[in-house]
């Protein structure tokens, strides 16, 4: 059977389980995403990335959604992406996802003169320790994080009371991969991290996570709620201006923004390859993506 388009999920999100708050409303999402294409008049499937009986080649195009598991499988997800990438029409790009898999793209955004949170990399191999890396920036109070990562994986805020105990995993990590250092920015405590979905270009709908008391951390997984946000048109152009920044086509964007320790806008990150696109808070922003993608396969 041969389809459009193949939404893809994670393996222990291809069931639903109603007794899981989590699996329905990934369901629902997608289950949205789904409708909309098939409205199209596309023949549409949900699959797992990593399914081992699925022909790839069956398929047109794949819609990458709800797999968010790839970042702690990056080998073997890298493989298959390059395979599958050399067979069919992927949205986002094989060379999109490539690009903002790494944050090292903040530096791309930064020289287009879009205002990022400082950020200094920290290469895999280097020898310095945490201390000196912070010394060398005047920063007391930052976040240490992988520049390939997903849910907060090892994201640390790093204080000097706490330095001294994250030196051992700081060295153990850098061997391992590269890090990056940016200073805390206080107003995540406060007023949460805006999130600005962009979608064939144009702003579509925003919502603000805000981390639980005592943490920093605005992921659910840790915590964080999220909650309706009416985006200021500063802030819908400031999302827009990000995207059209990025040197490759993008169907769909989030924008995560914060004011930094100057009272600016602020890109903390742009995702581009399996963000959670809150549709639950407009429906009709599925039928938008679908239309995005239904052209894009149409010019091909």
């Amino acid at each position: 059977m041969h389809f459009d388009v193949v939404v893809l999920t994670k393996q222990t999100l291809l069931d639903l389980d109603p007794t899981d708050w989590y699996s329905k409303q990934v369901h629902r999402e997608d289950g949205l995403v789904v409708a909309a294409l098939q409205k199209q008049g596309l023949h549409v499937t949900r699959k797992a990335w990593d399914d081992p009986d699925f022909d790839w080649q069956q398929t047109r195009s794949i819609l990458f959604r709800t797999t968010w598991d790839y970042f702690d499988r990056y080998a073997e997800f890298s493989l298959w992406l390059k395979k599958v990438a050399g067979q069919i029409v992927l949205f986002n790009s094989a060379g999109l996802i490539d690009w903002n898999i790494d944050k090292h793209y903040l530096q791309w955004i930064e020289e287009k003169g879009i205002n990022v949170v400082n950020t200094h990399y920290i290469e895999k191999g280097d020898a310095r320790t945490l201390a000196q890396c912070l010394a060398e920036n005047s920063w007391a109070d930052a976040i240490l994080k992988p520049v390939i990562s997903g849910s907060a994986r090892h994201t640390y805020r790093t204080r000097p009371e706490n330095t001294q105990q994250l030196e051992c995993i700081f060295a153990e990590l850098i061997q391992q991969e590269a890090m990056l250092l940016q200073p805390f920015q206080h107003a995540i405590l406060h007023q949460g991290e805006i999130s600005l979905m962009v979608i064939d270009g144009q702003f579509s709908h925003a919502i603000r996570k805000t981390p639980q008391a005592g943490d920093f951390r605005v992921q659910d997984d840790h915590g964080g709620s999220v909650h309706p946000h009416t985006a200021t048109i500063e802030e819908q152009q400031f999302a827009e201006q990000a995207v059209a920044a990025v040197p490759f086509d993008v169907l769909y964007a989030r924008v995560n923004i914060i004011r930094d320790n100057a009272g600016q806008l602020a890109i903390m990150e742009l995702e581009m390859i399996e963000p959670e696109l809150f549709f639950r808070y407009k429906p009709e922003a599925a039928d938008n993506l679908a239309s995005g993608l239904i052209r894009r396969l149409a010019q091909l």
